[in-house]
């Protein structure tokens, strides 16, 4: 297999545990249209821009909407998930283990970079205070294909000048899953192997990661 010489994290779920926020301002939003959404259906909704979520919730609710208003409702959205944020996110939200794995394959002279579907993601990576670990950061504001479109890892790869096929994406969604294969990367999925099964394998946590098991790949 090729040699692995970087490593590119989607952040929401992966590096960060905000995807509780998401989905309280998403419930929260269905909840003013007449319907709610559970946390079997929120895994629709990891992994893909907001405008996608909005398409996806309506029809799950059985409601359209001119562009106009779903532009007003994922707006309403951010509001919502900002104001969470800015009051319950620190540095202890970064997940067990990212700190040290990241340290580790840096010190390997392996590159990392993160690839976020979200345009919150600058604003995230400050309160978290993990901008040093990284040689490159892609977000939302700098891509226009939704995942599983591949991209936000390419451009990634590209910024750190690595080629895909030596590239490992650790990803939580199923759809950030399909978007590292169709560029061509291995996949660690973060969670669920049921759930996240086109990975090359899963780790529940970073507490498992180490830079041997990722040259194993």
């Amino acid at each position: 297999m090729a040699e692995i010489k970087a490593c590119i994290f989607d952040m929401d779920g992966v590096l960060v545990s905000t995807e509780i926020y998401h989905f309280k301002a998403w419930k929260r939003l269905t909840e003013t249209l007449g319907f709610t959404i559970d946390e079997a259906f929120n895994e629709n909704l990891k992994g893909v821009s907001r405008s996608v979520c909005i398409d996806l919730i309506l029809k799950h609710g059985g409601l359209a909407k001119t562009q106009d208003e779903k532009d007003a409702l994922a707006a309403q959205k951010n509001q919502w998930f900002l104001e969470y944020v800015q009051t319950e996110i620190t540095p202890k939200n970064v997940y067990p283990g990212v700190i040290d794995f990241l340290k580790e394959v840096q010190s390997r002279g392996i590159k990392t970079a993160i690839g976020s579907a979200s345009k919150n993601a600058p604003l995230l990576i400050e309160k978290l205070g993990i901008k040093s670990y990284f040689n490159a950061i892609v977000d939302g504001n700098m891509i226009t294909k939704a995942k599983p479109n591949p991209e936000v890892f390419l451009k990634g790869a590209e910024l750190i000048g690595v080629k895909p096929e030596n590239c490992v994406v650790f990803e939580d969604a199923i759809s950030g899953v399909e978007a590292a294969k169709n560029g061509g990367m291995y996949c660690i999925g973060v969670g669920d192997s049921t759930i996240l099964n086109k990975a090359d394998f899963c780790i529940h946590s970073f507490t498992e990661m180490n830079f041997d098991r990722l040259s194993d790949l």
